[in-house]
């Protein structure tokens, strides 16, 4: 006798019931990206709905976001003033220092994790500084300003630190910076598997931080190479990382199924800027259902093994689990 599949999917309680993966607000950490000003909330062409805003701006995405059960975000910090080793983001007053305060000022529950990187501090816009021999980012001088940027962000009150260089040894590096510093507890979510990926088109755009020449091939990874993928992030995990992560997501699940089957920490899925923008431009053409789609899509990382999804659609799919 065949096996009728059918007899769980007729009844949509029972369909509900035996449901395999669920999305919920607790998945989601929103990015923002915070500039110098009063009043400055300026919409990205490439990625409808995300802005530029002032920290008096963030405050109020702050409180809109908090309301609907949003309680996780990201900051990115974007300067007036650049030089060739990002200085601004190496002082206690930095745009990302003073927006950290001034959120927990007003809300203290709110969870804030720090993008820990250069290119959007440099005038060249590589993740650190560069060697100019190479014309590449020098590693071990990068190591040493990357350590002093975490520990501006957690004297600011920052509740983890998210490297997203790509440096080897940044964990190892920061974990020793924090602990010396006194803080042991706080977490280090590392960019673990971050692919040199065009994906990332449209984040240049909100964040200014497209290379000057070149590109990020040196230090992100090879698109290709699913093995190597593995190793950076166990490599990471054997540094002292809290938290793993596959970025982008969209073209990597099978990255984020084998991270998944090969570490006990949790692992983050980054949905980036290019497969934000792709479901955004499409759904206002009329080419698909942009909400079943997102909301498929960012099921599909859950599904390949994400307990947790960085993404510009968070506000959104906490508005539609609030319909639900």
């Amino acid at each position: 006798m065949f096996k009728r599949f059918r007899r769980l999917r007729i009844n949509e309680t029972l369909r509900n019931l035996v449901q395999e993966t669920v999305l919920t607000k607790n998945d989601f950490i929103y990015p923002l990206f915070v500039r110098e000003g009063e009043n400055i909330k300026e919409e990205v062409k490439s990625m409808p709905g995300v802005f530029q805003m002032s920290i008096d701006e963030i405050l109020k995405e702050c409180e809109y976001i908090r309301s609907i059960g949003l309680k996780s975000i990201i900051l990115f910090g974007i300067p007036d003033v650049k030089d060739s080793v990002g200085s601004e983001c190496l002082c206690e007053d930095s745009i990302i220092a003073r927006t950290i305060r001034a959120i927990k000022a007003k809300f203290p529950d709110m969870f804030i994790s720090t993008d820990l990187c250069f290119c959007e501090y440099t005038d060249h816009g590589h993740c650190g500084i560069l060697d100019p021999k190479t014309q590449t980012v020098d590693n071990d001088k990068t190591l040493e300003i990357s350590a002093q940027q975490a520990i501006v962000h957690a004297k600011a009150g920052a509740d983890m630190i998210a490297p997203s260089g790509m440096m080897d040894g940044i964990i190892e590096t920061l974990r020793t910076a924090l602990d010396e510093n006194g803080f042991k507890d706080l977490p280090i979510m590392a960019y673990s598997t971050k692919f040199a990926s065009a994906y990332y088109g449209p984040f240049r755009d909100v964040a200014e931080s497209t290379p000057s020449f070149g590109d990020r091939r040196s230090y992100q990874m090879n698109p290709a190479n699913r093995l190597e993928a593995l190793e950076e992030s166990l490599e990471d995990e054997r540094q002292g990382a809290d938290i793993l992560m596959v970025k982008p997501a969209l073209a990597f699940m099978d990255v984020l199924r084998d991270l998944r089957n090969s570490t006990n920490l949790p692992v983050c899925a980054y949905n980036v800027s290019g497969e934000y923008a792709m479901l955004k431009h499409a759904g206002i053409a009329g080419l698909i259902d942009y909400e079943r789609v997102m909301m498929e899509t960012l099921t599909g990382f859950k599904r390949a093994g994400a307990d947790m999804i960085i993404t510009y659609h968070a506000k959104e799919a906490c508005e539609l689990l609030d319909k639900k």
